[in-house]
Protein backbone atom coordinates (compact mmCIF):
# COMPACT_ATOMS: atom_id res chain seq x y z
CA UNK A 1 0.00 0.00 0.00
CA UNK A 2 0.95 3.60 -0.14
CA UNK A 3 1.92 5.83 2.74
CA UNK A 4 -0.80 8.29 1.89
CA UNK A 5 -4.21 8.33 3.54
CA UNK A 6 -7.38 7.64 1.59
CA UNK A 7 -8.36 11.32 1.72
CA UNK A 8 -5.06 12.57 0.31
CA UNK A 9 -5.84 15.02 -2.51
CA UNK A 10 -2.28 16.00 -3.38
CA UNK A 11 -2.50 14.55 -6.91
CA UNK A 12 -5.72 16.43 -7.58
CA UNK A 13 -4.38 19.65 -6.10
CA UNK A 14 -1.18 19.49 -8.12
CA UNK A 15 -3.21 18.86 -11.29
CA UNK A 16 -5.39 21.86 -10.53
CA UNK A 17 -2.32 24.03 -9.88
CA UNK A 18 -0.76 22.95 -13.19
CA UNK A 19 -4.01 23.64 -15.02
CA UNK A 20 -4.31 27.09 -13.45
CA UNK A 21 -0.69 27.87 -14.31
CA UNK A 22 -1.18 26.80 -17.93
CA UNK A 23 -4.38 28.86 -18.09
CA UNK A 24 -2.44 31.94 -16.97
CA UNK A 25 0.27 31.23 -19.54
CA UNK A 26 -2.36 30.79 -22.25
CA UNK A 27 -4.11 34.03 -21.42
CA UNK A 28 -0.78 35.86 -21.27
CA UNK A 29 0.03 34.56 -24.76
CA UNK A 30 -3.38 35.62 -26.07
CA UNK A 31 -3.07 39.12 -24.58
CA UNK A 32 0.51 39.51 -25.80
CA UNK A 33 -0.41 38.48 -29.33
CA UNK A 34 -3.41 40.79 -29.37
CA UNK A 35 -1.35 43.75 -28.17
CA UNK A 36 1.33 43.00 -30.76
CA UNK A 37 -1.27 42.85 -33.55
CA UNK A 38 -2.80 46.16 -32.43
CA UNK A 39 0.63 47.83 -32.38
CA UNK A 40 1.42 46.47 -35.86
CA UNK A 41 -1.95 47.69 -37.17
CA UNK A 42 -1.41 51.17 -35.74
CA UNK A 43 2.10 51.29 -37.21
CA UNK A 44 0.74 50.23 -40.62
CA UNK A 45 -1.89 53.00 -40.50
CA UNK A 46 0.78 55.57 -39.61
CA UNK A 47 3.04 54.43 -42.45
CA UNK A 48 0.19 54.45 -44.96
CA UNK A 49 -0.91 57.90 -43.81
CA UNK A 50 2.66 59.19 -44.17
CA UNK A 51 2.82 57.72 -47.69
CA UNK A 52 -0.51 59.39 -48.51
CA UNK A 53 0.77 62.75 -47.28
CA UNK A 54 3.96 62.27 -49.31
CA UNK A 55 1.90 61.61 -52.45
CA UNK A 56 -0.26 64.66 -51.81
CA UNK A 57 2.89 66.73 -51.34
CA UNK A 58 4.32 65.43 -54.62
CA UNK A 59 1.03 66.22 -56.35
CA UNK A 60 1.10 69.75 -55.00
CA UNK A 61 4.67 70.20 -56.21
CA UNK A 62 3.76 69.01 -59.71
CA UNK A 63 0.95 71.57 -59.99
CA UNK A 64 3.34 74.52 -59.77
Amino acid sequence: MTDRDWYDDSDYESAVERAERMTRVGWAAIVGTTVLLVVVAIAAVVVLFAAFLGMVYMLMLSDR
